[in-house]
């Protein structure tokens, strides 16, 4: 899965389903962001290119494997970093552990800096791990989905949140197939209002 389609179910999550929770400050950080952690280390540079944190309590950032930083499509890999400000705490979802505990504990380090707050880095020993080579930002979708609308959006303001991914079925195949189906949803709809436009256009001018 590239950065883009993993962009994209992110801008769906933030546009589709957050706005229910306007009392929520969760931030989505894309792909592009999460590598500039890797590579940047101007942490005033980095603060004027990142989103405001300041009441933010939850960042969620995917993780690539990449080491060039002038290949924004390199990497092979994919993982979670879930970041509970709160707590101070890194939480992080490798689909094929400890393939980028590297990537994601460099993530850490200079979020850290930008948040200036002390992280603590929580490798998730019960991650779900996937079955093929290729389906690391398929689950990378689903685990923010599930901690996202399951977890931090359902939880009481005073209840402690549990982190774990233990026992949590993932279905690759099945969230492929929905996510191709969401694109689809928005291409039949982005052709739908276009033949409106060019219906009613004539009539403006």
């Amino acid at each position: 899965m590239t950065d883009s389609a993993i962009a994209f179910y992110e801008e769906w999550l933030e546009h589709e389903k957050l706005p229910n929770f306007p009392k929520a400050h969760i931030v989505l950080l894309r792909p592009t962001m999460s590598l500039m952690l890797v590579f940047e280390k101007d942490a005033a540079l980095l603060k004027k290119a990142l989103p405001d944190f300041t009441n933010t309590t939850h960042i969620f950032l995917p993780v690539n494997d990449n080491t060039n930083a002038m290949d924004a499509e390199g990497g092979s890999h994919w993982s979670l970093l879930l970041v509970s400000k709160i707590d101070g705490v890194a939480f992080h979802y490798d689909s094929m552990i400890p393939s980028n505990d590297g990537p994601a504990r460099k993530v850490k380090e200079t979020l850290q800096i930008v948040l200036e707050k002390p992280l603590r880095f929580v490798p998730m020993g019960d991650s779900p791990q996937q079955e093929n080579s290729s389906d690391c930002g398929v689950y990378v979708c689903l685990l923010m989905k599930h901690l996202l609308l399951n977890r931090l959006l359902k939880a009481d303001s005073k209840e402690r949140v549990s982190m774990s991914m233990g026992h949590k079925d993932i279905n690759a195949k099945k969230g492929r197939r929905e996510m191709l189906e969401l694109v689809e949803s928005f291409r039949k709809e982005g052709e739908r209002r276009r033949s409106w436009v060019s219906c009613f256009l004539p009539c403006l001018r």
